[in-house]
């Protein structure tokens, strides 16, 4: 009885946006048609790490969805020269119409704008196909909504409307808008053919910009994240934690990246400048060589970097050995190496064994309290930690990855996360003790995510502190399923010689995730049990020129990080992996390093793709196979019993 009140309640509620049958059953024909609607686009993108130009290109192409589409569209009608000059100009518009102004069309430009405006317009057509024209509408410029709607849904084949659209176009290119009606074809095209954009982890750090891929992100029209460990720091950063604020300055410092900072975030460094200068100023820092990219840096600062960068790491060390200290729950004693030099006989003792130390000259470093800050470095952290959370455009990028991101996604039957899922040696999910509760498997990803939301968001200053440790824990532990490592050895790699000192294992996860009933376990843990579901994952770059492939168990498992990075790409031998998957399957697209804007706008290149056929499904996917599918269903129902209510007099039309 209660439960039927609760009903009609719901059905009153409900009918007050559709007030009689008229409506009700309007809503419920467009409902069904729009589960008979094509499956769009998915774009899985990870590990981008700051490389923006390479990020923005790939975006633009969707990994190759705009050519094939092109291609779909024009098939031999149009030569490669001019399906690529075609891509390159949705790709690049206002670029490309100023190289081609720049280059002698002169009094020809209307004829160039009513070819390449015709053929935008069949794309566009094609591309907003598999949406209602409600959808399309939504996602068209303001401007030139009305101008694009009736370009694409127009019947140019009928004489009655040809010159009609004629008459559109002409008028467009007379009054001189010929230019901003291509850049709106071309978003617009972008748009429809990627409908939704994953970020499977680490925006964040090697490369020049970070920043900007989180500003294109924040104007992408659909998207979602799952955190990587290199964003986990940049959000602990964000919330004041003094480690990940030392994180990521050493990072920053380490990749010759210290601008991002200063004219990105608009943070003052100068603090930390003045301290590197004074501490060091008789030490050449050899061991804190930068990562520089030929080209890109300038190697007069390089002496000023090297020693902002040993006198932050020796500050991260320190900071990092007084949390562990605070936290023995973390099990991270070994991690503190500070206490373990003899500085007089240049060794540190690690794992019971002596190391000699390639640089004994740590001048902060009091011997008998060494995790202890001095006096200047601590007021450089302070200065540092208000800089940071003052800073207004790093608390908006963090934001929007808290609004937008967790550390999982399930989507569209497909699991989605950057790491791993911590397994034990046996394959099995590996227990692990948060704030004093053991978790496992899908229990420990909502415990762990839940804590770093408290870091962020947290009132209670005690909640917020265990929070903020929590991000710092989530970016090296070893239970933290976006690090998945034993150990992070930077202390090792800075100091110690012997190679054996810096290798960090992985989690048993990378050994048992080619095998089909830990692919299973994982899935079904997740509340996956369809045969046709995916774990998508990045963070491990794909040795491909060693002949490593991303495609694990069958297809069942797809690792995206093929080296994005440029930092990678000579390990890895590619420039990353991408993939789409839209209502014919999966495609893995394996891409070359991207050049520059400027070539590709002048020659028409494109990064060359491999691409990989994952998965080719029996039956054409569509909007009713997908999780906003089932969405519609349920308010199909509601909105059949909302019918029969009005049908049966149980309520009034309106």
């Amino acid at each position: 009885m209660q439960q039927n009140e609760m009903e009609k309640q719901y059905l009153r509620i409900l009918s007050k946006q559709f007030p009689n049958v008229a409506s009700t059953a309007t809503e419920i024909i467009n409902l069904q048609s729009i589960l008979s609607l094509p499956k769009g686009t998915e774009h899985f993108l990870s590990d981008i790490h700051g490389e923006y130009e390479q990020f923005a290109h790939v975006l633009r192409n969707g990994s190759g969805a705009v050519k094939r589409k092109i291609d779909e569209e024009f098939g031999n009608m149009l030569s490669e020269k001019e399906k690529r000059d075609l891509a390159t100009l949705i790709y690049y518009p206002e670029e490309r119409i100023r190289m081609i102004k720049e280059s002698g069309w002169g009094n020809s430009m209307d004829d160039w704008y009513v070819v390449m405006i015709n053929r935008l317009i069949q794309v566009c057509k094609a591309a907003a196909s598999k949406y209602t024209r409600s959808k399309v509408r939504k996602a068209l410029p303001k401007d030139f909504a009305y101008v694009i709607e009736e370009l694409i849904t127009g019947r140019r084949d009928h004489s009655d409307q040809e010159a009609y659209f004629n008459e559109i176009i002409h008028t467009v290119i007379r009054i001189g808008k010929a230019p901003e009606l291509i850049v709106a074809l071309s978003n617009a095209i972008s748009c429809f053919v990627v409908d939704h954009l994953h970020i499977v982890g680490d925006i964040y750090d090697r490369g020049p910009g970070p920043h900007i891929c989180m500003d294109i992100l924040m104007k992408y029209h659909s998207v979602d994240i799952q955190w990587g460990n290199h964003d986990v720091v940049w959000m602990g950063a964000a919330t004041g934690q003094l480690a990940c604020i030392a994180t990521v300055l050493r990072f920053s410092a380490r990749y010759g990246n210290l601008d991002i900072l200063e004219d990105g975030y608009g943070i003052n460094l100068l603090p930390l400048f003045k301290f590197a200068m004074e501490t060091y100023k008789e030490d050449p820092c050899d061991q804190f060589a930068l990562h520089y990219r030929e080209g890109e840096y300038d190697l007069a600062n390089a002496e000023i970097d090297r020693k902002m960068h040993k006198a932050i790491a020796i500050i991260q060390f320190k900071i990092e050995g007084q949390l562990i200290k605070e936290h023995p729950e973390f099990n991270m004693d070994d991690r503190l190496l500070l206490d373990k030099m003899d500085l007089t006989r240049g060794v540190v003792l690690i794992d019971g064994k002596e190391y000699e130390l390639l640089d004994c000259n740590f001048p902060t470093v009091n011997p008998e309290d060494p995790y202890a800050l001095s006096k200047e470095e601590k007021d450089v952290m302070d200065k540092l930690r208000v800089a940071f959370m003052k800073c207004e455009k790093l608390q908006e990028h963090v934001g929007f990855l808290y609004r937008k991101g967790g550390l999982y996604k399930t989507y569209n039957n497909n699991l989605l996360f950057h790491g791993c899922v911590p397994l034990d040696d046996n394959g099995q999910f590996k227990d692990v003790e948060l704030c004093g509760k053991h978790y496992k498997g899908k229990a420990l990803y909502d415990a762990l995510e839940q804590l770093l939301r408290k870091g962020y968001y947290a009132i209670d200053p005690e909640e917020k502190q265990k929070g903020m440790d929590m991000l710092w824990y989530t970016w090296c532990h070893a239970n933290s399923p976006v690090f998945g490592k034993d150990k992070m050895a930077t202390f090792e790699r800075y100091f110690v010689a012997d190679k054996e000192t810096h290798v960090e294992k992985k989690n048993p996860y990378y050994t048992w995730y080619d095998k089909d009933e830990t692919v299973t376990m994982i899935l079904n843990e997740f509340g996956l049990n369809s045969p046709e579901s995916h774990i998508i994952n990045g963070h491990v770059p794909v040795e491909a020129k060693k002949g490593e492939l991303p495609i694990k168990c069958g297809g069942r498992l797809i690792v995206i990080d093929g080296g994005f990075s440029k930092a990678y790409q000579p390990k890895t031998g590619i420039a990353g992996y991408t993939l789409t998957y839209n209502s014919y399957g999966f495609l893995l697209a394996a891409h070359e390093p991207f050049e520059s804007v400027e070539k590709a706008v002048e020659t028409g290149s494109d990064i060359h793709s491999d691409t990989v056929l994952v998965q080719h499904v029996d039956r054409r996917k569509t909007v009713a196979d997908t999780d906003n599918g089932q969405a519609l269903k349920q308010n199909i129902m509601e909105l059949e019993e909302l019918l029969e209510a009005y049908r049966t007099g149980i309520l009034v039309e309106s």
